[in-house]
């Protein structure tokens, strides 16, 4: 059996972003290479990805004759690995270390306890899988005993919205909801869920609340965690299902615990989730400024610190804003928005420039020939909307990048404002070093690695700062220069301060640092936990938890 395609007669490609179809043909190829090494200074003539049909895939070490069970070698290919850069080369490479031995693909919980019992017969690992958007390592059998077999389940056939509460704004909804349709749904009731990861065209809502996923409204709830009334999973040794509630003061919550759990406690299969009414209304801008970490610490804080309830708040530094065509380069822009779903939002916005415009800002004039717009309307004011534009289409330029010989990577993190300054010249200093040495280039000059940074998010006491490498690759050694890169700058991001991760959760690829950052007595409770309700060891082994 193939897995549900999510889009009628079109195949996901077996690496990297999106469909077969989208694939660039090999005169786009070239036409990127040129371009890419005439902004950058460096790149290489496009190369072609190994077709599946030549990848070494190691054949499946279990076999079934349910329906529920698929070892297309497709389908073992789409989910054996995230989108990691590291991922994305690999696959490029035909380089699949990792296969899962099947692919499941229930259509209903019942689905979910036959993968389960079987998989309890077999002694397999179970890694669900959502969108397999995952940049942390946190879909691969890349297990303590690589001997183990393990299936991969696919929980996009958990697809529906089984009930919309119109009286108090939630609704019940399968975890294998793609964003995409998730949103389309909820349009005909004119609500929505208004939490957009950039990973939004293919990831799913289980999987944002597996990873504790961070949407890109920079400001108040931005963080799935806020929009979770509750949570029912299936564990290997019954059900999970919290009550629901708009708050509750009995003890530590259930919900925080399945949150954030990668599943490695359950298999989330369906959450009653916090809507809102669609805005109608809606006004931005655009403010420049001179100084990144100045405008950072002085105009960004002073906003989020106001509690406006700016929809959008994110600052980009000059070099990020050129790179993705939102700004020339000179000044770091801040894209400030508004939105209601009940009446203009002119006003707010008015008050919201004066504070960046009295630390520095600049305002564009085009500012005041942007009044309040429907929501849906194709309008906009400036970089803002071409950021945009460009941020949504990011990961589907990190497959040209590899073809063309770029590494890139992201780090994003958090910090509070008080250490923010230094932090970023740390980091910003490490990395810029560390990349330097890794592709064997100079820091600083014609073909330097670039390293820029954002604010993702911004809340009243720090905000999330997204750091940006781009940089030679050595073919055939991209992984290693990717590893050693990695490893340099998730030390200082730790030793810094900061989080391993803000939004893009543990998985494998995070997990030494995750173990440096929390608790001890945390990480034996959680242990505990583990053992309690997958005593033994079924769920995503290695994730979080355990060797």
């Amino acid at each position: 059996m193939e897995g549900p395609r999510r889009s009628p007669g079109r195949r996901l490609k077996h690496w990297g972003w999106g469909f077969e179809d989208q694939q660039p043909s090999e005169r786009e190829l070239g036409e990127a290479a040129a371009g890419i090494h005439s902004m950058f200074g460096f790149g290489g003539e496009p190369e072609q990805a190994v077709p599946l049909e030549e990848v070494d895939l190691r054949a499946p070490r279990l076999k079934s004759d349910s329906p529920v069970f698929s070892d297309d070698r497709h389908d073992r290919a789409v989910h054996s690995m995230g989108k990691a850069y590291r991922d994305i080369v690999r696959g490029f490479r035909g380089v699949y270390d990792n296969p899962p031995d099947l692919v499941a693909h229930p259509a209903d919980e019942a689905g979910v306890l036959e993968v389960l019992e079987r998989a309890a017969e077999w002694d397999a690992a179970v890694i669900p899988f959502g969108g397999g958007t995952s940049v942390c390592g946190g879909v691969e059998a890349r297990l303590p005993d690589p001997d183990r077999p393990a299936i991969s389940l696919d929980l996009t056939g958990l697809g529906e919205i089984h009930e919309v509460d119109h009286t108090s704004l939630a609704i019940r909804a399968g975890s294998g909801l793609l964003g995409p349709d998730l949103e389309a749904k909820l349009r005909e009731q004119d609500l929505t869920l208004r939490h957009y990861p950039q990973s939004f065209e293919y990831s799913t809502l289980g999987g944002w609340i597996a990873t504790r996923a961070g949407g890109h409204f920079a400001t108040g709830e931005t963080h799935i965690d806020d929009l979770v009334e509750s949570v029912r999973a299936l564990t290997p040794t019954g059900e999970w299902q919290s009550r629901r509630l708009p708050g509750s003061g009995a003890g530590p919550s259930p919900d925080r615990l399945m949150i954030g759990s990668e599943g490695a406690l359950g298999v989330i299969t369906e959450a009653w989730m916090r809507v809102r009414p669609r805005p109608k209304y809606k006004a931005t801008a655009t403010i420049g400024f001179d100084d990144f970490s100045a405008a950072a610490t002085g105009a960004v804080s002073a906003i989020a610190q106001a509690r406006l309830g700016a929809s959008n708040c994110r600052l980009i530094d000059p070099l990020e804003a050129k790179t993705t065509m939102a700004g020339d380069g000179t000044k770091a822009p801040l894209p400030l928005g508004f939105e209601s779903a009940d009446c203009p939002v002119g006003a707010l916005l008015d008050q919201g420039v004066r504070t960046p415009e009295q630390r520095g800002g600049k305002v564009p004039s085009s500012r005041a020939s942007a009044p309040d717009f429907e929501a849906g309307d194709k309008k906009g004011t400036g970089g803002g909307s071409q950021w945009k534009d460009s941020f949504l289409l990011a990961p589907y330029l990190r497959d040209t990048f590899v073809a063309c010989g770029v590494l890139s990577e992201t780090f994003e993190t958090a910090i509070t404002w008080d250490r923010f300054e230094e932090f970023h010249a740390d980091v910003m200093s490490t990395a810029r070093r560390v990349v330097a040495e890794v592709c064997g280039v100079s820091p600083d000059g014609e073909g330097a690695p670039r390293i820029s940074c954002r604010l993702t998010h911004v809340y009243p006491d720090g905000a999330a700062p997204y750091f940006t490498v781009l940089a030679p690759a050595r073919r055939g050694g991209e992984v290693e220069q990717w590893d050693e890169i990695k490893a340099a700058v998730s030390e200082a991001l730790i030793e810094g301060g900061g989080t391993i991760t803000h939004h893009h959760a543990v998985g494998r690829d995070h997990r030494p640092w995750y173990d440096q950052q929390r608790p001890d007595a945390f990480a034996r409770s959680l242990g505990a936990v583990k053992a309690e309700l997958d005593p033994a060891g079924l769920l995503n082994p290695g994730v979080l938890v355990g060797p």
